[in-house]
């Protein structure tokens, strides 16, 4: 790749964090103004690993992700607008306002879903890997998941089956250092990358606040994948600035788990402002072509948001048809 190719693809990798930072703060506003029900997991910090991942991917290829989902839903092309009134609970949302926050998806971009159950899509991962061996249409599986969720056995589970049947699968860990309230070090035994040894798959650990690092170790896993390589197992160092969930202050109460000193040595490593840095520095970007960005995003964030607000409310009937079968009779 030239140096003009490579600096377009920074650009773009950089709109596509801007996109998920500005809609996950549009969404901490809502939140915290009452609008959004249920609750709100939210990404701001980690957006480097699912877009440095994700601009990888084909239409042929899948995703799994978690309850901290909208950044794999927008990096993997979703529909802002629908992510949007879905999280509002509207009948525009992309699951017709019936999943909410931990559960879009859209199939036909082969986002499979956030999972509001921890752990919930290693097993749909690995299975989507074995779909995409068998069509061979050179497909392949990406699953996303936190270092907590390391700790649920379908993780070993499902690192055999991809190990033994070398599954075009690869595994990206998020590693934010936390298991909802709890530091990851308490709970969990010995390193997560040595997991992944044990089943002999190739294992790389990168800076998750640095896109070119994460874009970097993506291409390779996505190729070995391709040519039948097996599994990879990709753990990104990064951190999440806001708290397991909004509002999360009115579970704790008083109690804390981390210091403010920690959560703002992190945000000094935002993963967005270091790459803006390195583009201006490189004379890749003006300083006119970033305002012109971060204007385009706002508007289209503005826009998802007025369509949700102005959305009608989902159908609560759907859950006789989208839940259960023929219930109505």
């Amino acid at each position: 790749m030239t140096n003009q190719a490579l600096n377009v693809r920074l650009v773009h990798l950089y709109e596509q964090m801007l996109l998920i930072r500005r809609m996950e703060e549009r969404l901490s506003q809502d939140k915290a103004a009452g609008h959004l029900p249920g609750a709100a997991h939210l990404y701001i910090g980690q957006e480097a690993v699912a877009v440095g991942i994700c601009d990888h991917l084909r239409d042929t290829d899948y995703i799994t992700s978690t309850h901290r989902g909208h950044g794999h839903f927008l990096a993997r092309g979703g529909d802002p607008r629908a992510m949007m009134a879905e999280i509002w609970g509207k009948g525009t949302g992309i699951c017709k306002g019936m999943g909410g926050s931990m559960h879009v998806a859209d199939v036909s971009k082969g986002i499979l879903g956030a999972n509001g159950i921890v752990g919930g899509g290693f097993a749909i991962a690995a299975g989507a890997a074995f779909g995409a061996r068998l069509d061979g249409k050179s497909g392949v599986s990406v699953c996303f998941f936190g270092d907590g969720a390391a700790n649920q056995g379908v993780f070993s589970e499902s690192m055999n089956m991809a190990a033994i049947w070398r599954l075009p699968a690869i595994f990206v860990c998020e590693n934010n250092l936390y298991s909802e309230f709890t530091p990851s070090h308490e709970i969990t035994a010995g390193r997560l990358q040595d997991r992944a040894r044990a089943y002999g798959i190739p294992v790389e650990v990168v800076d998750g606040n640095d896109v070119g690092q994460v874009w970097e170790a993506g291409a390779r896993a996505v190729e070995r994948a391709r040519d039948d390589g097996g599994p990879t197992y990709l753990e990104a160092m990064t951190y999440r600035i806001h708290g397991h969930a909004e509002a999360e202050s009115n579970l704790l109460g008083k109690g804390r788990y981390r210091e403010d000193a920690e959560i703002e040595s992190w945000r000094a490593r935002c993963p967005i402002q270091k790459l803006k840095a390195e583009l201006l520095a490189a004379g890749a970007v003006s300083v006119a072509r970033i305002e012109g960005i971060e204007t385009r995003i706002a508007a289209l964030v503005d826009d998802a948001a007025h369509f949700a607000e102005t959305s009608a409310e989902a159908d609560a009937e759907l859950s006789f048809d989208i839940m259960f079968s023929d219930q109505t009779a």
